[in-house]
């Protein structure tokens, strides 16, 4: 019997703050910010993005990279600070790292696509939804299948998308796709791969998907020409840094679904 389809999914169309993404170009810097996830629920955005990595005292935080160098005042990995040293670093020298329990917590009528960019991260992240009662509103994924089958244990009930080697079998591996299906109800893939024999999204990958039950997300798509061709193509959503110009194109397209 196939199970019942997920709240995470009643929607036409997803539209996803890819890291909390950016309304106006001077809030590049503040990404995966509680500010930049704010100003995208302001802006009407149900669903958004981020990564998740621990401290060396095991508190959860949303940030992308291994190290604080790239977009903070501080430098070295996420892994080895506590969160007493962390909690006075700041993003483009403004806003605080935030903790994930603190966003689910403020932000709780959002849909929060999850990637688990560290194992430390792994038994914190199922812990912290199952704490929260935030199985419903939220998706993970991991670019690592291992990381990705160890959080499916911890937390069987909880939606997952696609790890790489189920990515790969869907895109490329025709003649496997029905013996190999990934459980993951979400097939999350780039506009592009560079080394890919094929691109990724294409008509026939699209109905596969659907017919098997699973949606499509393409990211990260900044143009608004490209939006419309993936939704010509029929993807059930997009991940955006420039959230106000993939608003515009689901406003002029009828699939915007205000908050």
């Amino acid at each position: 019997m196939q199970r019942p389809r997920p709240p995470y999914l009643d929607t036409r169309f997803a539209a996803m703050a890819h890291r909390g993404g950016w309304v106006v170009p001077g809030d590049r810097q503040r990404e995966n910010s509680a500010y930049a996830f704010r100003r995208a629920v302001e802006l009407g955005y149900r669903y958004l993005e981020l990564d998740v990595h621990t401290t060396s005292d095991g508190v959860l935080v949303a940030f992308h990279d291994d190290m604080l160098d790239r977009v903070t005042d501080a430098t070295g990995r996420i892994a080895d600070h506590p969160w007493a040293e962390l909690s006075g670093v700041r993003i483009g020298g403004t806003d605080p790292i935030p903790r994930l329990d603190d966003l689910l917590d403020e932000l709780g009528e959002s849909r929060f696509n999850i990637d688990i960019k560290q194992a430390g991260a792994i038994g914190p992240l199922a812990a912290t939804i199952r704490a929260r009662g935030a199985g419903d509103r939220v998706c993970v994924g991991s670019f690592s299948g291992a990381r990705l089958a160890a959080f499916r244990k911890l937390a069987p009930d909880v939606l997952t998308s696609m790890p790489p080697r189920g990515v790969a079998v869907a895109t490329h591996a025709i003649g496997l796709r029905r013996v190999l299906i990934d459980p993951g109800l979400a097939l999350q893939i780039p506009v592009r791969q560079d080394g890919a024999p094929l691109p990724l999204v294409r008509p026939d990958v699209i109905r596969w998907a659907h017919a098997h039950g699973r949606v499509v997300h393409v990211w990260t798509v900044n143009d608004a020409d490209e939006m419309r061709r993936l939704i010509d193509l029929g993807v059930d959503g997009l991940v955006s840094d420039d959230l106000s110009t993939l608003k515009e194109v689901l406003v002029e397209r009828g699939l915007w679904e205000d908050r």
